[in-house]
């Protein structure tokens, strides 16, 4: 029996008491005997659920019963705050405003006691790694990429680019991977014939089809998205020789910002940077010696960063 479904029975005969069985099939997509099941179901819970036959009749609660309010130990509590406050800062969550209500929601039925050391929580606690400036994708769309991954469903999306054209596509989605702030999807894109990365928060419109796809064996989402971000065309092709061990490299240096390779005197670093007085500050910033080996403006950078250091501008 889906837990989810018992608990949507609930919340619709909180909202419309004396809905009829039939309207609850329809709206839960199970038949009515299912549902005297669910009836069934909260009873064993506690919570009486009373049907009233004939032509107009319907399920309701009894009359004059209150649900009693969600009930978390300390640890239980701690854990969803965190957790939302978690998916809030570092862009995980999706929507702008569904974290706050949520909190909102989860305090207004907490005991006071506890209701107070969450706020303590929220008020207090920060994180090192904050969101990118992305818009959040609407929950709705992240749910229908999830569920037609999950089902190996191909879905027709509407999607505007970076340059801000739009286009409709067919997709196979193969994963949804969060990455630096920012949620993506990746599959089969029908209408160029490969494997594609797309941002989630770009997309306007997600409908899942009756079709079916074969994903392929051994896919990993994750790693195509980062090479597919690694490839994303910018401004200055770098070029870099760092003197340190490509272990230590690896462990410092995403695969998203440059491709690593074990050389003679240590690892050369390629990438692709839309700002130069970026990459050198990143350069200086990891602390080891390094051999600019393109482009000379890179060089140019370096220095200037230098003499800004030594002047303490």
């Amino acid at each position: 029996m889906s837990t989810n479904r018992v608990l949507a029975f609930l919340e619709l005969l909180q909202a419309r008491p004396g809905i009829t069985g039939p309207e609850l099939a329809a709206r839960l997509e199970v038949d009515e005997r299912t549902v005297r099941r669910y009836a069934v179901r909260l009873g064993d819970l506690g919570v009486p659920v009373e049907a009233e036959r004939g032509r107009y009749g319907g399920y309701r609660l009894r009359p004059g019963y209150k649900l009693p309010p969600l009930m978390f130990g300390d640890d239980e509590a701690a854990a969803v705050v965190l957790g939302l406050l978690a998916g809030r800062r570092t862009g995980l969550s999706v929507g702008e405003a569904a974290t706050e209500s949520a909190l909102a929601k989860i305090q207004r039925v907490l005991p006071e006691a506890l209701r107070e050391r969450v706020r303590a929580v929220e008020e207090t606690v920060d994180v090192t790694s904050r969101a990118a400036d992305a818009p959040r994708p609407a929950a709705a769309t992240l749910l229908t990429l999830a569920d037609a991954a999950r089902r190996l469903r191909r879905v027709r999306l509407s999607y505007r680019s970076y340059q801000g054209s739009e286009s409709e596509r067919t997709l196979d989605p193969y994963g949804l991977v969060f990455h630096s702030g920012r949620w993506y999807v990746t599959g089969h894109d029908h209408r160029s014939g490969e494997v594609r990365t797309f941002r989630v928060d770009r997309v306007s419109g997600a409908e899942v089809t009756d079709d079916d796809f074969a994903a392929p064996g051994g896919f990993d989402p994750v790693a195509h998205v980062l090479e597919s971000l690694a490839g994303v065309p910018y401004r200055h092709e770098v070029e870099v020789v760092l003197a340190t061990s490509l272990e230590e490299a690896r462990r410092r240096i995403p695969p998203t910002v440059a491709a690593l390779t074990e050389v003679d005197g240590g690892v050369r670093m390629t990438g692709r940077a839309e700002r130069l007085d970026g990459m050198a500050q990143l350069l200086a910033g990891l602390g080891w010696r390094f051999t600019v080996i393109r482009p000379e403006e890179l060089r140019d950078e370096v220095r200037a960063l230098a003499r800004r250091l030594l002047d303490g501008t």
